[in-house]
């Protein structure tokens, strides 16, 4: 783990073994990572990733495995695709005038054997302590595939109160309690775009137990048109995602039927963008 912050702002740790996704988030002292928290679906690869503040889907497949099919069949796409456990190379990286960046690039091996790489650049601004992710996938394979992408950002719900409030224009009313849905837990995935507008946002707060800041996450919806928002008060999982998201909530199958899969042609590149911050 790469500790990684600015002169304002959290302080993070990077994960140069898997993805460079971030694993602890400490704002005024607190972790609001989830460490074990979270359940445990029983895949290795991801089960300390899904511990961290935000880990990384894709870019073959999102959410929960799904059969493959052609000379994959009676495999199955790992749970939340193959980014994760793939080692970042990091290309430098830079603490300047109270601010930090860090440029690294990962090679991915998909579950159909395709190649593609990832190219990420972390920046934390240090007069506003905003943290912004630009994320560029490349088809670096020599046939087509299609590309996915979800950005999990965890948090431990051990430190929300009945005053924490999601607050979002794509959600009913304009927001509601984070206890949304059913008792012990509950999801939900919507269109996320603003009229007229190229970002979202969504906002999770007042958080008490870091003097009353709230999480303000805003991110790019001509690539992640979709916000799902997840919770699990299950015990022992206590956890809050906030998960922007490049594909709606349905089967690969029904996808793939309806023509919503996003080709990558070789050679042919995406871009995702996510900021967040506590205000």
């Amino acid at each position: 783990m790469m500790d990684f912050s600015a002169a304002k702002g959290p302080k993070l740790t990077l994960d140069e073994g898997s993805v460079l996704d971030i694993g602890a988030c400490i704002v005024e002292g607190n972790n609001l990572a989830p460490g074990s928290a979270v359940p445990d679906d029983g895949d290795p690869r991801i089960s300390h990733s899904v511990e961290g503040f935000l880990f990384t889907c894709g870019p073959d497949h999102i959410r929960h495995p799904e059969p493959m099919s052609g000379a994959y069949e009676g495999k199955r796409y790992p749970l939340h695709g193959s980014f994760s456990s793939h080692p970042a190379k990091i290309l430098w990286t830079k603490f300047e005038n109270g601010n930090a960046e860090c440029r690294a690039d990962i090679d991915v091996i998909t579950g159909e054997r395709r190649t593609a790489r990832l190219e990420r650049h972390w920046r934390i601004d240090g007069a506003t302590g905003e943290v912004s992710l630009a994320d560029r996938i490349v088809n670096t394979s020599t046939e087509a595939m299609p590309v996915f992408l979800m950005y999990h950002m965890n948090i431990g719900g051990k430190w929300f109160d009945s005053g924490t409030r999601l607050a979002g224009q794509m959600l009913d009313n304009g927001g509601f309690p984070w206890t949304f849905g059913e008792e012990g837990g509950d999801i939900f995935c919507v269109p996320a775009e603003n009229k007229g507008e190229d970002w979202a946002e969504i906002s999770l707060g007042p958080i008490a137990a870091i003097d009353g800041k709230t999480l303000r996450v805003r991110f790019g919806t001509d690539t992640l048109p979709f916000l799902q928002v997840w919770r699990n008060q299950r015990a022992p999982a206590h956890v809050l995602g906030i998960e922007p998201v490049s594909h709606r909530w349905v089967s690969r199958a029904e996808l793939e039927e309806a023509g919503e899969f996003n080709i990558l042609q070789p050679g042919e590149a995406r871009n995702f963008m996510l900021n967040f911050a506590f205000v």
